[in-house]
């Protein structure tokens, strides 16, 4: 079967399970359908629809089954979700029907979904890979000539992409002149925070996004945008609270666990953050980033052996990532194990010859075991590629 990426980006649909969270069952559904086993992903929904029958539940469900190839459930169940919470599952119908090379059945849905509060950007619907059978279509060409967005909304878009090309200056023009015209829409104020991270202003777009949440206090967007920025001015406390508020908010995306899990780090929250790595492992027990960030909070928080044992599994699951040896090699040099942190710190050299730091901490583990001639090669490497820390090593223990 050829494969389907998921897109979705449900609005917030409020969810109650007993026992686990229910957000954290969505992540793992999510996870599951990404890795591959979508079979599963259907297994845990249905488990959690025996405790609540939740349009959510069914949503995921239905995705677990599109991923399968199994249309005729996907379908029931999207029709389910709709019957619980009216046009939550129009969009996942309008991509059935459009996989299925259905034209009609799938723009009537997509319209039915354009008309609720589950609607897409037109950025999401012409990227979601769903709907390529139909670009050709009379029925997708009559559809796209509707005017489904306000000009708001058409700013935002075009914000945004100005924004990932790096047009500063004239997504700041539309800002200004959206502002003119429609001062009091939330498209506005999320815009002008926006712009404000754009130019690196992130006190101004903290101020803007709290004032516009307090009003929205469950606009996704907007409270992504808040933690974002949060982070990027320093205050990873008020960020943890802010993705801590997403996750409230049952926003499916094990990403956000990550990102909290960095905030509490930099909080001295470490076994906080080594919590929040270790769910995210348990939807992706192979994830590299997640390894190397809970090798580091548990490093951070004294505990050496554990933080060997995610950097053991990181080196084992990557074995030709070069950063994957740098980071168990760092750990056995803060534990002074030398003779460990050498032969690390040269595997990491193998594959990523170029890196300096490397070089050095390399040669310093070797003075400290007795191999000072060897450690001057090291020095004399990492001052050739620049790194003038090596400098003080190199006249003390090369020059004689």
């Amino acid at each position: 079967m050829k494969r389907i990426l998921i897109y979705i980006s449900f609005s917030v649909i409020t969810v109650v399970a007993a026992g686990q969270k229910p957000v954290y069952n969505l992540m793992k559904g999510k996870a599951l359908i990404e890795s591959g086993k979508p079979a599963d992903a259907a297994a845990l929904m249905t488990e959690a629809l025996k405790e609540k029958q939740d349009a959510t539940f069914y949503l995921w469900r239905a995705e677990a089954f599109l991923a399968k190839g199994d249309y005729s459930s996907a379908i029931d169940d999207f029709n389910s979700a709709n019957k619980l919470i009216p046009s939550s599952g129009e969009y996942g119908l309008a991509r059935i029907y459009a996989i299925r090379n259905d034209a009609p059945t799938a723009v009537y849905h997509l319209e039915l979904s354009m008309r609720s509060a589950f609607r897409k950007s037109e950025k999401e619907i012409l990227t979601d890979p769903s709907f390529s059978l139909l670009e050709n279509r009379p029925e997708w060409r009559q559809f796209w000539k509707k005017e489904w967005y306000t000009m708001p909304e058409k700013s935002v878009a075009e914000i945004e992409y100005n924004i990932s090309t790096g047009n500063i200056a004239e997504a700041g023009n539309i800002f200004r002149t959206l502002r003119t015209a429609y001062p009091e829409d939330v498209n506005t104020a999320y815009s002008s925070a926006l712009v404000s991270v754009s130019e690196s202003k992130y006190s101004d777009a903290v101020k803007m996004l709290t004032q516009t949440l307090a009003d929205f206090p469950d606009n996704e967007k907007c409270m992504r945008l808040l933690a974002s920025a949060q982070e990027a001015s320093g205050n990873p406390a008020g960020a943890s609270l802010s993705y801590t508020r997403l996750i409230e908010l049952n926003v499916p995306d094990p990403e956000l666990l990550l990102r909290r899990a960095g905030c509490y780090s930099k909080t001295g929250e470490t076994e906080k953050a080594v919590d929040d790595i270790e769910t995210y492992l348990g939807f992706y027990p192979e994830s590299k980033k997640a390894l190397s960030l809970a090798g580091k909070a548990a490093s951070a928080s004294g505990d050496n052996i554990r933080a060997l044992s995610y950097f053991s599994e990181n080196v084992r699951l990557h074995p030709n990532d070069p950063e994957c040896f740098i980071d168990r090699a760092n750990s056995y040099f803060m534990s002074r194990s030398w003779e460990w942190a050498a032969r690390d710190y040269g595997m990491s050299l193998d594959l990523q010859p170029g890196n300096s730091e490397a070089w050095l901490n390399k040669g310093i583990s070797l003075v400290n075991i007795g191999k000072t001639e060897d450690a001057c090669f090291n020095f004399r490497k990492a001052f050739n590629l620049g790194n003038r820390n090596s400098t003080e090593y190199l006249s003390k223990y090369c020059i004689k």
